[in-house]
């Protein structure tokens, strides 16, 4: 992984202190991590990732009051400790074929008190509430790679839009768009793409070999050092829908309540209220529209009892759709206002209520 060493190791010094401060709390003496998602949070930005959809990786992290250590095979080990995971970790390297190996390990660790994890197995205790608060927060290093990799993606879907043709299928759209973020360094972690036909009838268009014709959507969720942009792009062969304008103002509804003190909640009824001044009383309870993100794509969703209040440092992605069409970038909420984090300045765009919003663009044929 790129960045400064110096960074990276304050910023998991700052996180292990975290990290043994719920231990305390819990009253357990091991701290067990098997997600992807939590393995990048505490090596500041690290992949434990392999298959790129796989909820865990090829190595866990076991925390102590005395040690942070990397649980991993001999297959692994070596690329992990001269690639991802930066000082202050120590490591555990079993044998690939004997993962009891690395179960006795823990058991050691913890000298018979309780084992706390992000996915627990048996005997273990998960993790208290405070571990995502507090994740879900972000340091100034994380905000600046959260940057970096939104204006990366942002650049890939404009290259993958701009070369899209009417001709082609939405494979080939999909293609250009992975092959785009991979360019960049980026899993491409989920990738959607629609022509015009299926665009009406599909919320969630996995890509099919239809020819896009004369419009075509393409979503990404990019993932780099375990942090996700999400972000939807348009492109029309001929006019944009007039529906466009109509969602931009239900959306920058929502978006003026993610601020500091508001819960999650807040933006989800001012959302439900867009919709029905725009006469569509039922668009919110068709599918989720997003909310907390992170090292997931949703790290919280959005729903009428969202009780999670948010807070600078917190980023948020949200997607209303009408009529086959949808808004989604992700943006970092801060003391004064959001940040997008998606932002192209080539891309055409519109000022909405005083922020820049994403337009349809139109390409030739």
């Amino acid at each position: 992984m790129n960045g400064a060493p110096d960074h990276r190791a304050a910023e998991v010094a700052a996180k292990l202190a975290l990290a043994r401060g719920w231990l305390d709390d819990s009253g357990a003496c091991a701290l067990r991590l098997r997600g992807v998602d939590w393995f990048a949070w505490i090596t500041a930005g690290g992949s434990g990732a392999l298959a790129l959809a796989g909820a865990t990786g090829i190595a866990e992290v076991l925390v102590t009051a005395g040690d942070a250590c990397i649980l991993t095979d001999e297959v692994e080990a070596e690329r992990l400790r001269t690639e991802e995971v930066p000082p202050g970790f120590s490591f555990h390297v079993t044998p690939w074929s004997d993962t009891e190996w690395r179960d006795q390990f823990v058991a050691g660790a913890a000298e018979g008190a309780p084992v706390v994890s992000d996915r627990p197995a048996a005997g273990e205790q998960p993790l208290p509430q405070l571990a995502r608060q507090q994740r879900l927060r972000l340091s100034p290093d994380e905000q600046q790679r959260y940057r970096a990799l939104g204006a990366d993606a942002a650049l890939a879907m404009s290259e993958a839009m701009r070369a899209a043709r009417p001709g082609w299928t939405e494979y080939a759209l999909a293609g250009e768009g992975a092959r785009a973020l991979w360019r960049r360094g980026i899993d491409p972690a989920l990738v959607m793409a629609a022509g015009a036909r299926r665009l009406a009838h599909h919320r969630h268009p996995t890509a099919s070999a239809e020819p896009l014709g004369e419009r075509a959507m393409l979503a990404f969720g990019a993932r780099r050092h375990g942090l996700y942009a999400n972000l939807t792009g348009f492109v029309t062969f001929g006019a944009a829908p007039v529906a466009q304008a109509e969602l931009m103002t239900v959306e920058a509804t929502a978006l003026a309540t993610c601020a500091p003190g508001n819960s999650l909640a807040t933006v989800y009824h001012a959302l439900l209220q867009a919709y029905r001044h725009a006469g569509h009383d039922d668009a919110l309870r068709a599918e989720p529209h997003g909310g907390v993100a992170g090292y997931q794509a949703h790290e919280v969703v959005a729903t009428a009892s969202s009780a999670l209040q948010l807070e600078a440092g917190m980023a948020v992605a949200f997607n209303p759709a009408l009529q086959g069409i949808r808004l989604e970038d992700t943006f970092l909420i801060g003391q004064h206002g959001l940040e997008n984090l998606m932002l192209d300045p080539a891309w055409p765009a519109a000022l909405v209520q005083g922020r820049s919003r994403p337009l349809w663009l139109e390409a030739a044929c």
